[in-house]
């Protein structure tokens, strides 16, 4: 997230319709189908399904005093697997790794600490876990032409079974540039549906667009391609005016609900709303 929500005391405490400009590459088309609102402190970094279909959201306000205190100062978008909640956390700019955290069924929390690899960004805005679990996709700030892949900490037996090091497996590159990805979760076990942060225009003619990435086969942990198709413009509604933000994303493969999360501008910020979307 671009704006640290930090100073809220005093604040105030949103009909551009999801539809889908895709290509052939992308048949399905998304149809708006509801607006929710969530406070930005405790839910404005991103949004999860769980298994009984209530959502789990996570903001600044969600960071653990214990982890603060060892630097990890901002909380992304999170995912569900299993039961298994998983967090991503960066910390200062002049940190030299991040961090995964993952929250067993139980309530233990386990820390899996990735140092960066040559020419790696801090950021880690999101983590994806693919429906068979065993590969968690992240990604890094700015103009990106790949995504991160993890073995699923906890979940897949490479890992450290109580936490430890996390090294990276195979990326996805992706055929196009993309900017400001926050969020993205797994459709299907070849497709990902993620959030652009990009207001410019540049990349793809939608502004703050939903994007797809299509890829050939199931991650395996292996370098693979993705191909990226812009499917919509996030709303931008509110009453108030200024830089809204795209954040988190969810898919519930239960209710075939995706959701999007889009902070409000100006003095509005302290409000998240929250799209909901079904396929047509």
């Amino acid at each position: 997230m671009k704006r640290q929500l930090t100073v809220l005391a005093g604040l105030l405490g949103a009909l551009t319709l999801g539809v889908s400009t895709s290509s052939a590459a992308a048949a399905t088309t998304w149809v708006e189908t509801g607006t929710a609102y969530t406070g930005s402190l405790g839910g404005g970094e991103g949004v999860a399904s769980q298994a009984d279909g209530s959502l789990l959201y996570r903001g600044l306000a969600s960071i653990p005093l214990d982890l603060r205190i060892q630097g990890w100062n901002h909380i992304g978008d999170p995912d569900i697997a299993n039961g298994y909640i998983f967090d991503a956390y960066q910390g200062a700019d002049t940190a030299t790794s991040k961090m995964f955290a993952v929250t067993t069924p139980s309530g233990t929390r386990y820390s899996y600490v990735h140092t960066l690899d040559s020419g790696e960004k801090i950021n880690n805005s999101f983590d994806a876990i693919s429906p068979d679990t065993q590969w968690m996709v992240s990604g890094e700030w700015g103009d990106q032409s790949r995504l991160q892949v993890f073995p699923t900490p906890l979940l897949n037996p490479s890992t450290p079974a109580t936490g430890g090091a996390l090294p990276q497996a195979g990326q996805i590159t992706l055929d196009k540039t993309v900017n400001d990805i926050q969020g993205c979760d797994f459709v299907t076990d070849t497709r990902l549906v993620c959030v652009s942060d990009d207001a410019s225009g540049t990349k793809f003619s939608e502004i703050r667009p939903l994007l797809q990435v299509d890829l050939p086969h199931k991650l395996d942990g292996q370098p693979i391609t993705g191909t990226v198709t812009s499917l919509f413009a996030l709303p931008a509604r509110s009453i108030c005016t200024g830089t809204f933000e795209a954040e988190g994303i969810d898919y519930d493969v239960n209710s075939g609900t995706l959701r999007a999360e889009v902070v409000q501008p100006g003095v509005c910020q302290v409000s998240t709303s929250v799209y909901s979307y079904k396929q047509q």
